[in-house]
Parts: C-alpha cells; structure tokens; sequence
C-alpha cells in the first residue's frame, strides 16, 4: 500500500521531509508499517516502515560480509586454452594491471568492486547493531551513516557482475570456461546488497539518530 505525502511549505522545518532527488517538500507524516511515503513528483520513496527491518539488515550484512571476503580470494573463473589451464580470483581481476601507471586503474577498480562494498557494510553494522537494540548510537554514527551514503554510487559490485557476463560472452567460443566458487557467492552477494538497499529506510534511520533512545 502506497502512502503519498501531501505537499506543504508552511510548516517548521521539523515537521519537514525534503525528497532527495528533486527536492520537493512535504509535510511529514510516517506511514504504518508496510505503507510507504512517495513524492508525488518523481516518485520516490521518501519513507518505507517495515517490521524487523533492522533485524533482517543486519543479517543480510552479516552475509555480504562473509561473501565479499570469500568472493574476493576464491577463484572466480577457471579458464582452459590449448591446454593450458588457468584459475583467477577477483583480487586477480582486479590487479592485473599491477605495474607503472596502471596500478591506480588497478586500485580503483579493486575499490569500486570490493573494498567500497565491504566499507558499506561495515559502516551499516556500525549504525544499525547499536539502534536495532535499543541502545544509544555508537560515537559518531551520523557520520558514518553519512559517509556511507555517499559511498553508495560508488560500490559497482553489480557493474561487475554485468561486465563479467558480456566478458563470458565473448570469450565462450575462444575457451573452455567454468565457475569458481567465488562466481557463485559473488551472485549471492550482488542479490544480497540489492536486497539491503530495498529494506533500509533511510529516513527511520536518521529519525533514530536525531532522537536516540536513553539506555
């Protein structure tokens, strides 16, 4: 069920809610749970209440953790030419380029495919652990949740896995190629952060932030 926010200006700013991508102002009003707040002029979910959402954060972050270190050392594809027979990990994807100027090409990459996500990750658990109990916000949490959500245009796990698959593409007529176990988490894990962004409701998080609960 959908909850569209009415728009107002003559209001205090507290009872506010700007939309983040055009910039349109509404009266705040929190839908009940399973409702959503949407602009009405993009079309935005501006709020989205869900029960146990933090719970299921939480573990879902807890999973891409694992996942992004076992995706990243594992081999990721196994490739057979002419006889000869070579397994590669993301890392040695994504560091092939380890000399002269190319190894910044190299870092990036290795940050936009794997450390960016991991640092999201671990930022969110740094946020959402201390909240979804009950207790005070750990020291600093608003910035992180902050830097964080700057990060976000900036994890390309997805891209990846889209680069991969037009990659395999082009090479299954040149070589024999089969999946690592790393091919497989890094799937999972790439449906897993979808799924994170989809149940966090941004707006609960910085409501619980601005006004904490007192252990």
């Amino acid at each position: 069920m959908t909850a569209p926010a009415a728009p107002d200006t003559d209001v205090p700013l507290p009872e506010l809610i700007v939309c983040p991508q055009c910039d349109a102002a509404y009266r705040l009003k929190k839908p009940q749970h399973g409702e959503r707040a949407v602009c009405q002029r993009c079309h935005t979910v501006l709020i989205s209440p869900r029960r146990n959402a933090g719970l299921r954060i939480i573990a879902i972050a807890l999973s891409v953790l694992i996942l992004i270190l076992g995706a990243a050392y594992f081999p990721f594809l196994e490739i057979d030419a002419a006889g000869n027979r070579n397994a590669v990990s993301i890392m040695d994807a994504a560091l092939a380029f380890g000399g002269g100027p190319l190894i910044v090409l190299s870092l990036a990459t290795a940050a936009l495919i794997i450390f960016v996500p991991l640092a999201r990750v671990l930022l969110t658990l740094y946020v959402l652990v201390p909240l979804v109990f009950d207790r005070p916000p750990a020291p600093h949490a608003m910035a992180a949740f902050r830097l964080s959500e700057a990060m976000r245009p900036w994890s390309m796990a997805e891209i990846f896995a889209l680069g991969c698959a037009v990659a395999l593409v082009k090479i299954a007529d040149l070589a024999n190629v089969a999946f690592g176990p790393a091919f497989w988490m890094f799937g999972a894990l790439v449906v897993l952060l979808v799924a994170q962004d989809s149940f966090l409701c941004r707006w609960s998080v910085w409501n619980a932030l601005e006004h904490p609960k007192r252990s």
